[in-house]
């Protein structure tokens, strides 16, 4: 059985409650690589979004905490804490996979309205490594298959999500569903170093292609756009045109969007491969989470101009960016 670390004997431990007491009852199902994934039981799957931030999707699904990927802007490791795991670290490093999703997913389906959006994916990867494994995304899409009339969106870095795309395209029979695929970037060494175990910008790229040819709806979310590492206009534009020539439905950006749990991984990153950017993200940084919305006016309005010159655009564009609009820049303290 897994355990959280042991406080000294002159200590007492804390008592575990929802959901860090199931953490810690988790069973330990694989360990190497320097990653554990355990067991999570868990109530609920499908979550209702509580917020003041007026997102456009009403429910979220995670089918698992923690992400392997390593992304080091990651802004969703803080719901690690929530398990009492409170080095950032142990984010990418101990997966929990959630049990049953489909049948709980079968019940709650019943408050779902139609016209309700369902975002999967809104915190950590629904097709991280470890859905190879224990595919529990699939058996939710299996489950969504069975049913009509819901809008359902799904973020991902993973070309593995190609190995669902006829379950996809029968989803599309009766509902709607569009699959946003997120590149921050086609430098491929600078890829590696911001999202050191996410597939390669090509191979997503691809993801997007035969997820269209299949009849599924794709596009790219380039997100966060990192201040002085990926936001200049030609490094943006070869995403663009990259995104194009894989035949995108739509293309959009969202600024990072740093808390201090994730500028905890994040700041030392800089310090070592970014040194001359530590000072100056320290202070745009330092009192808020969010750059100042000027920033995001004027990567918005390039981004417009991008998809304008490469012909990506249209009713996609605006219904996909409603639909993620905000995910690197809001709280998601209610999103599991």
């Amino acid at each position: 059985m897994a355990s959280l670390p042991l406080l000294p004997d002159s200590e007492s431990p804390p008592k575990l409650v929802g959901i860090a007491r199931l953490a810690a009852a988790g069973e330990s199902l694989r360990e190497g690589h320097n990653v554990e994934y355990f067991t999570l039981g868990t109530r609920s799957l499908l979550n209702r979004v509580v917020s003041q931030r007026n997102l456009p999707f009403t429910w979220a699904i995670n089918p698992y905490r923690g992400c392997e990927f390593a992304c080091k802007y990651c802004y969703a490791r803080y719901t690690h804490e929530f398990m009492e795991l409170r080095d950032g670290i142990e984010f990418e490093r101990k997966i929990f996979v959630k049990q049953h999703a489909a049948e709980l997913l079968r019940r709650e389906l019943k408050r779902v309205k139609r016209g309700e959006e369902i975002a999967i994916g809104t915190a950590t990867d629904p097709y991280q490594p470890a859905e190879r494994r224990f595919e529990v995304t699939r058996a939710i899409l299996e489950e969504l298959a069975k049913h009509s009339g819901f809008e359902i969106g799904i973020v991902t870095k993973s070309n593995l999500i190609t190995r669902d795309a006829e379950i996809l395209r029968r989803i599309g029979e009766n509902n709607r569903i569009f699959v946003n695929v997120t590149v921050t970037t086609v430098d491929v060494e600078l890829a590696r170093k911001l999202e050191p175990r996410a597939p390669r910008a090509d191979l997503r790229l691809e993801t997007v292609r035969q997820l269209n040819l299949a009849g599924v709806d794709a596009g790219v979310i380039c997100a966060p756009v990192l201040p002085e590492i990926t936001d200049r206009p030609r490094d943006l534009e070869a995403l663009v045109k990259a995104a194009g020539e894989a035949g995108a439905k739509y293309i959009f950006a969202n600024p990072l969007f740093l808390k201090p749990c994730s500028a905890a991984v994040f700041l030392p990153f800089l310090a070592e491969h970014f040194p001359t950017l530590v000072a100056n993200y320290k202070k745009r940084y330092e009192s808020h989470a969010f750059l100042p919305k000027g920033y995001a006016q004027r990567l918005s309005l390039l981004m417009k101009a991008l998809r304008r010159k490469y012909g990506i655009g249209g009713e996609f564009a605006r219904r996909s960016q409603r639909a993620h609009a905000g995910r690197e820049a809001k709280e998601q303290l209610d999103l599991f």
